[in-house]
């Protein structure tokens, strides 16, 4: 198995920062997806356990369930289909306060269809991961000094069925 971890740390408040990272359309705001949509309601919240969420990246297309749901500190994913195909053990974000703000840190296990791609996949999905932390903490800290801005920011905006909490 291969393992990525990303982190960031993002100033602004925990429950903000996780509520966010649970937004699956939100990941569209990353230039690499090109689309995100709840396919399926969880148990007690949007994304919740159970939650089935659908991503078309610019080198493939992953159906995901959510395997735990802690808010604020963390949920965990599984991706049950991919294209390309994957074996993937776990997908986990976790959250947790610090005098900047919250540290994320988002960690996936899975093994490439071919071992030769190990290496260049992992620095894509790593890649992949960080802009669209990235594109959170940009969106968060502009709606956290300009309140009243109003409005989206940033391409894409929430889409598909399911779309928004």
């Amino acid at each position: 198995m291969e393992t990525v971890t990303v982190r960031r740390v993002i100033d602004a408040p925990i429950t903000q920062v996780f509520d966010w990272c649970a937004t699956t359309t939100h990941y569209t705001r990353s230039p690499f997806v090109l689309r995100a949509r709840l396919a399926r309601r969880g148990e007690g919240a949007p994304y919740g356990v159970g939650a089935v969420r659908l991503h078309t990246w610019l080198i493939g297309w992953f159906r995901e369930r959510v395997t735990a749901y802690n808010p604020p500190y963390g949920f965990d994913y599984v991706v049950e289909r991919s294209v390309p195909s994957a074996r993937h053990e776990l997908g986990r974000l976790t959250f947790t306060e610090v005098p900047e703000g919250t540290l994320v840190e988002w960690t996936t296990r899975f093994r490439p269809p071919l071992r030769c791609v190990a290496g260049p996949a992992k620095a894509v999905i790593a890649h992949v991961f960080g802009t669209i932390l990235d594109a959170g903490a940009a969106e968060l800290t502009r709606e956290r000094m300009d309140p009243d801005g109003g409005g989206a920011h940033g391409r894409g905006g929430e889409s598909g069925a399911g779309a928004g909490r």
